[in-house]
């Protein structure tokens, strides 16, 4: 397994879950894979274990380890009695390891467990939770459920989702989780790869299935299968391994009649539990892997590991069709089946055509390597790096035995969240903030205990904040502030002495311009960082359709020309009726100071009445609500406008480009020092003909890959914040 070497000190990890290890199915294979990865990623793993060991299957290959530690509590003494954990003893035994150990992070499997130790309280803001045993659908999601997921994302400093769709539904559902989710897919063994087989020619065809036995995994049905197909005159084996049999409360003689016919049906073979690449071995043998489940299942947001492993193996696999399945292996794989008379179909048509098994075999293999240990290894590595960041190391003779003291203050952080959470992670920094209640008002005992303590103030937003720590800073400290659009045209800049301030910061070249030259204040004083954008969590992929739909962004006010917009839509409806607008944004009546400027109402009554009175527009614009989900709200988009008469920055294009969407940008004032030429367009028909040239399938993915490398390299979220560590370290160079 390969490593990855992580900075100067090696990070430490809990994982526990409530998962029985000795239960060989998808959840302990997951633990498992879990350790495999961290350490793999270069951390220090403890696995606390649920159960008294019965089986090391799985637990062998990872004693083989370096850097792994398996705690078994009953064995070593830290529980007497009984075999397995309860959620209560499980978080108890974790405090005790952390309060010798005090781990970086700590990663959690299950709602009983997670919730737990929320409650708990120890591990707030260090743990990644991983949850899949939670209601995944908006009509069971009650809101007393949606509160304890809340609960839960502000305990997590991850969120660790199995698939985009459970990400989807998690970020539109509970506003808590956006920023924190991330995609934490099924994990294949390193020893998951093709294998040569013998030709089907004088043997049976070979089916496989692994894992748990249950009634909604058809398992029972399964049995029958070689049977079945014998009455066709095809001969096949089943070859099944598991030994966990669940208990169905609706169906008490389930596990007898299961184990049955693992023992007695014809052409079965069960080979019980086994390690896990024990088991990769046989099942590489076999010429079909069996992912077909019960209907209700259809819905699930959930992907299963089995499936990925049997294509990693170079098994075609026979599976129900369902999107996620379709946008898996295309809609035109050839061994979908959804009903049990469909299945015994489908393996006979296996059977006899060694061009449709290769075929089936050939797409599965390709869909599961997006699947393997390295790439996981990787993902977890540059988590890994954005949470436990390196920086700049500071060397101040002056103070060299603690750390740069750094005080924030603001009474809004929504454009800096993340740039202080880089800060606070920063090894080599102190953080406090001093959060004032409004613009105008502030505590002044704990604006002054801030002044009186750090080495370096930042300000964001340049209002009465820099006017209070200009007349209150003391002659060793630095202060930086930040300048947006909004009050370079108020009245607080020239309230200010700038001789006070050591650093003005602007997010564009052409508002550090205007301000010199508004202002008057000297060029060394005005320095550029541009806004950043978490490219990491927009980078997702593109829903089908999206090439045809335009986005645009908070769109609540008149200079953002909605109907600029609406002419751009309206001229690509002329060649292509597929094409939508979606806004995602609040009305200009949410916001009351907008809403009563002269011109607005009016405005937003034109743009309105156009789209429900024009043919063209009528019924392909979409108002979305706005939120914080953003990242799932893009996927949809494949083209991000910006059509405003000015903007110092406009945010949204930019994260439209990081999701992988074409900007078209109306070329205001200054957006040529932002984004490439390539993306500007001085008249809505030039902005639709670049929509027509760009949607050709080619031609648009060339155009976003382009748009989203340039995001990510000039406003990606560690690069702005790396040059942000240099600016406040700036005195120590």
């Amino acid at each position: 397994m390969s490593t990855v070497e992580r900075g100067p000190r090696q990070r430490s990890a809990l994982v526990y879950g409530d998962v029985n290890l000795n239960m060989i199915d998808g959840s302990a294979i997951w633990a498992a894979a879990v350790v495999e990865v961290l350490a793999g990623a270069g951390c220090a793993v403890t696995l606390l274990l649920k159960g008294r060991v019965t089986t090391n299957a799985l637990i062998e290959p990872l004693e083989a380890l370096p850097n792994v530690r398996i705690v078994r509590p009953f064995e070593e003494g830290l529980r007497q009695e009984g075999m397995l954990l309860d959620p209560a003893a499980g978080v108890e035994l974790m405090r005790s390891l952390d309060g010798r150990v005090t781990f970086d992070f700590v990663v959690l499997r299950g709602l009983r467990v997670v919730r737990r130790a929320v409650d708990d309280g120890a591990f707030h803001g260090r743990l990644w939770t991983y949850l899949t045993d939670f209601p995944q659908s908006v009509l069971s999601l009650t809101p007393d459920i949606q509160a304890e997921l809340g609960r839960i994302a502000d305990a997590s400093q991850l969120m660790l989702c199995q698939t985009e769709e459970i990400r989807a539904f998690l970020e539109t559902t509970v506003p808590q989780v956006n920023g924190k989710c991330v995609l934490f897919p099924p994990i294949l063994p390193a020893g998951a790869k093709p294998r040569a087989r013998e030709p089907l020619v004088d043997r049976p065809l070979r089916l496989a299935y692994s894992g748990k036995f249950a009634p909604l995994w058809n398992t029972e049905e399964m049995t029958r299968l070689p049977a079945e197909l014998a009455q066709r005159r095809v001969r096949a084996e089943l070859h099944m391994v598991g030994d966990k049999i669940h208990q169905a409360p609706t169906d008490p003689e389930f596990p007898r009649r299961m184990e049955v016919a693992l023992r007695t049906s014809p052409g079965v073979v069960w080979h019980r539990g086994m390690a896990r690449l024990d088991a990769v071995e046989l099942v590489a043998t076999c010429d079909v892997g069996i992912g077909w489940r019960d209907r209700s299942l259809d819905g699930s947001l959930e992907l299963s590991t089995k499936i990925l492993e049997y294509g990693a193996m170079g098994l075609a696999v026979l599976l129900n069709r369902t999107p996620m399945h379709e946008a898996l292996l295309g809609e035109d794989y050839p061994l979908f089946a959804n009903s049990a008379a469909e299945v015994v179909d489908q393996l006979e048509l296996a059977a006899g055509d060694a061009d449709l098994r290769e075929l089936a075999a050939a797409r599965s293999r390709s869909a599961a390597e997006g699947f393997t240990q390295e790439r996981a290894v990787s993902a977890v590595g540059r988590q890994l790096d954005r949470l436990f960041p390196v920086g700049r190391p500071t060397s101040r003779a002056a103070r060299p035995d603690r750390r740069l003291r750094v005080g924030v203050a603001s009474h809004d952080f929504k454009f800096f969240s993340r740039l202080l959470d880089h800060f606070e992670r920063l090894p080599q920094l102190e953080v406090r903030v001093d959060r004032w209640a409004t613009v105008v008002q502030h505590d002044p005992a704990v604006s002054q205990e801030l002044a009186d303590w750090a080495d370096v103030v930042v300000c964001e937003w340049f209002g009465p904040n820099v006017i209070w720590y200009s007349q209150h800073r003391r002659p060793d400290q630095r202060l930086i502030a930040r300048l947006h659009r909004f009050e370079l045209y108020g009245a607080w800049p020239p309230q200010v002495d700038i001789s006070q301030i050591d650093q003005v910061v602007c997010v564009s070249p052409y508002y550090a311009a205007l301000t010199r030259e508004r202002m008057g204040w000297p060029e060394s004083k005005i320095t550029v960082i541009p806004n950043w954008v978490d490219d990491e969590q927009l980078d997702r992929p593109k829903l089908p359709g999206a090439r045809f739909h335009l986005g645009m962004i908070g769109v609540g006010e008149s200079r953002k020309r909605v109907d600029l917009a609406l002419d751009v839509l309206d001229e690509v409806r002329r060649h292509d009726e597929r094409f939508r607008l979606f806004a995602k944004t609040k009305m200009p009546w949410d916001y009351p100071w907008i809403w009563k400027r002269p011109g607005e109402e009016e405005a937003t009554e034109r743009y309105l009445r156009r789209i429900q009175t024009s043919e063209r527009l009528r019924g392909s614009v979409v108002f979305d609500q706005f939120g914080p989900d953003v990242g799932t709200w893009l996927r949809r988009v494949g083209f991000i406008l910006s059509t405003s008469d000015d903007e110092s920055f406009h945010l949204a294009p930019v994260e439209g480009m990081a999701s992988g969407a074409v900007p078209v940008v109306r070329s205001w004032p200054g957006a040529d020092g932002i984004y490439d030429g390539r993306w500007l367009h001085q008249t809505p028909a030039s902005m639709a003909q670049a929509i027509l040239e760009t949607a050709e399938p080619d031609r648009w993915e060339a155009a976003r890959r382009t748009a989203q490398s340039e995001a990510r390299d000039a406003f990606g979220l560690q690069g702005v914040a790396t040059s942000w560590t240099q600016l406040l370290a700036a005195d120590d160079a």
